[in-house]
């Protein structure tokens, strides 16, 4: 007789690598980046069940989807993916991920990009891009709660701004030959993330000889990271000038790291336009773009 001891067990997910840049070799494939949960869907001899980035167990949290699970013609299988909160052009909104998961599960989708296991057969020494098509010969047509996430080969630079055009979070590349490395950070794969420039409101300056220049930044009053000030020198000049006038002690809410003895601390009324990375709570990668309302 069988027991817990004899399920499937859930793998740790391999992670992409966060670069600037899609790659641009043909021996890539390129799909987008879902802005929602990781999530394993597994299924074996006693149902579905749905597993959180950190393994932990979120069946309940996502019935609907586990239920449509155990249609699919497997025996087994172990399947990773992304769940999402789709609006009804099919763009995931992430803000709707939490009142969906406590009252909406109907509202969710699961859209699967690999398969680690099917039906007896470890598939994570096989390449890319034959476990995407297993996948999508398990998941299709792959219209309804589980969908699939499409890929094109080749072409990442025009992937890359096409999605950034559609105002969507960024792109997931795939060496197309590369197997799947679980619990591992490997450059097989790796994230390109579309950016967003932002108005934020500037409450402090770091200046250190031979060290880049960086602003503080705030929005609604909570502090959101730091950006560099890669500006001309005439509005630095004037920057400068604002920031003589309008020292400050630190705020509230700026975390104890950060308060250190070459920043200068700004009263509020200084605004900068920001370019960082699109998706994050916090300023990535971030530049600064301008000034606004410079005297």
């Amino acid at each position: 007789m069988r027991n817990a001891a004899d399920r499937l067990k859930f793998i740790k997910p391999q992670e992409p690598v966060l670069v600037l840049e899609p790659p641009v070799s043909d021996d890539w494939i390129h799909e987008i980046k879902y802005d929602g949960f990781r999530t394993q869907i597994i299924l074996d001899w006693a149902g579905a069940r749905a597993f959180s980035r950190n393994g932990h167990d979120w069946s309940k949290r996502y019935w609907p989807i586990v239920t449509a699970a155990e249609q699919l013609k497997a025996k087994s299988f172990i399947v990773d993916g992304e769940m999402i909160a789709p609006e009804p052009d099919g763009r995931p909104n992430f803000h709707a991920m939490h009142s969906r998961m406590a009252w909406n599960a109907e509202l969710l989708a699961f859209v699967a990009f690999d398969i680690l296991y099917l039906d007896g057969e470890d598939l994570r020494p096989r390449p890319a891009i034959e476990r995407k098509a297993i996948l999508w010969n398990l998941v299709k047509p792959a219209k309804g709660i589980i969908q699939y996430s499409q890929h094109v080969q080749g072409g990442g630079a025009e992937f890359y701004e096409a999605v950034e055009r559609m105002g969507l979070e960024g792109v997931v590349s795939k060496r197309k030959f590369s197997p799947y490395r679980s619990g591992a950070k490997d450059e097989a794969w790796l994230k390109i993330k579309c950016w967003d420039i932002g108005d934020f409101e500037l409450i402090g300056i770091k200046r250190k000889a031979g060290e880049r220049t960086e602003g503080l930044f705030a929005r609604d009053g909570k502090y959101v990271g730091k950006a560099v000030i890669a500006t001309t020198g005439a509005i630095k000049d004037r920057l400068w000038k604002r920031v003589r006038q309008a020292k400050a002690a630190p705020p509230h809410g700026v975390p104890t790291a950060q308060i250190t003895p070459e920043i200068e601390w700004l009263k509020p009324g200084i605004k900068a336009s920001v370019r960082t990375l699109r998706g994050e709570p916090k300023l990535r990668h971030a530049s600064v773009q301008g000034f606004l309302d410079e005297d």
